[in-house]
């Protein structure tokens, strides 16, 4: 397995009213990642990428959605990994509070 450089384990910010209620009540974040990227791998990116204490990551696989029209199915959306970083209680990601 190829080590991944640290700007392609996180993806992109995942913005929702969840992931909202998240950052406020729990200050917890939320991102897509890379599919082979570990927990390591991910809390040293966040902690380098934005400067802040990470205190726990948890990782979930979202499975792809299908769409159906007549007898056809398809593919709505591709199966992609979350990563919900916890971050410690002084600290906060300057990007979601804007």
């Amino acid at each position: 397995m190829a080590e991944l450089h640290i700007y392609d384990v996180l993806r992109r910010p995942v913005v929702s009213e969840k992931t909202a209620i998240l950052t406020d009540e729990k200050n917890q974040y939320v991102f897509e990642v890379a599919d082979n990227a570990n927990k390591i791998q991910i809390k040293e990116a966040v902690e380098v990428i934005f400067e802040v204490e990470v205190v726990k990551v948890n990782t979930m696989i979202v499975p792809a959605k299908r769409g159906r029209r007549g007898r056809n199915w398809y593919l709505r959306s591709r199966q992609w990994k979350k990563a919900v970083v916890t971050l410690a209680a002084d600290q906060q990601i300057e990007l979601f509070n804007t």
